[in-house]
């Protein structure tokens, strides 16, 4: 892919436990003119895909402030520093979120968010034949309540509007591709 871009320097404008706040100036060798990009920094996300022995998936049900409402979503969250891999941090979001610990976590997939603004990426996993092991354990601020729903009742449940969250929807959408028919979106093949 060419690059046709300079960085020109590099600022940090605003540091939060979230995430960070960067100016970079750029040159376009091309026209040889500059622009200032705006670009918010954070670490690597996961999400997982758990589902039951009979076939549930473990969704977990959050009050989200960016818009001040209660979002139907899978685990997921950072991968912190202390964790030895994305697949780690994905077994620890699980049982952290939701007290259920999976036997087997699969990938699925990885994307950039919105590579328009950040430089991260959100790892999917699934987590297979997930058991309750022990208590959640949620942030002071988090407030979770674990919903289970049979896993052919998705696509209903993002077309009813009840699961919004653009992440979890390309999870499941990972999972589809990984799993044909995992979703019941399989098409009948033509004649």
């Amino acid at each position: 892919m060419k690059k046709d871009w300079e960085l020109l320097n590099r600022e940090s404008l605003v540091k939060t436990p979230v995430f960070n706040l960067r100016r970079d100036r750029k040159l376009r060798t091309a026209s040889n003119l500059t622009w200032d990009f705006y670009i918010l920094e954070s670490g690597d996300w996961v999400n997982v895909i758990p589902t039951t022995p009979a076939g549930d998936v473990i969704l977990v049900e959050i009050t989200r402030h960016g818009i001040n409402e209660r979002s139907l979503e899978i685990p997921g969250g950072l991968i912190d520093p202390e964790d030895p891999s994305p697949t780690a941090a994905a077994a620890r979001e699980l049982l952290e979120e939701t007290g259920f610990e999976a036997e087997i976590v699969l990938p699925l997939g990885v994307l950039h968010p919105n590579p328009a603004i950040q430089g991260n990426r959100c790892y999917t996993f699934l987590a297979q034949n997930a058991r309750k092991v022990a208590d959640p354990t949620h942030d002071p601020a988090e407030d979770i309540a674990i919903v289970t729903a049979p896993l052919g009742s998705i696509p209903d449940l993002i077309r009813a509007g009840r699961i919004t969250h653009a992440l979890v929807i390309s999870a499941f959408l990972w999972l589809e591709l990984g799993e044909p028919g995992a979703l019941g979106l399989a098409r009948p093949e033509r004649s």
